[in-house]
């Protein structure tokens, strides 16, 4: 007796929905944006010091936005998939 499954076996022995692959995504775009938000900042002389490194958005925003994505990827994970 084989073993091998046709495709349409294959595809029902999914971990995730699709639900979850979405949630997934947005949780990753969500991460890549409070990087994009941390990044710059820096001085073009290095002898000179830039005190845009402290703002708001560097130092408050980004990483909460960092964190929320997080917290979206462990939704996607935890979340039951939709089985039809």
């Amino acid at each position: 007796m084989s073993t091998k499954q046709t495709p349409q076996e294959q595809d029902k022995n999914f971990i995730f929905g699709k639900r979850n692959y979405k949630f997934m995504f947005i949780g990753l775009a969500v991460i890549a944006l409070g990087f994009i938000l941390m990044a710059g900042g820096g001085s073009d002389d290095p002898n000179k010091f830039n005190d845009t490194v402290y703002n708001f958005r560097r130092i408050r925003l980004a990483p909460t936005i960092v964190l929320i994505g997080f917290g979206i990827q462990v939704f996607a994970i935890l979340t039951k998939p939709n089985k039809k």
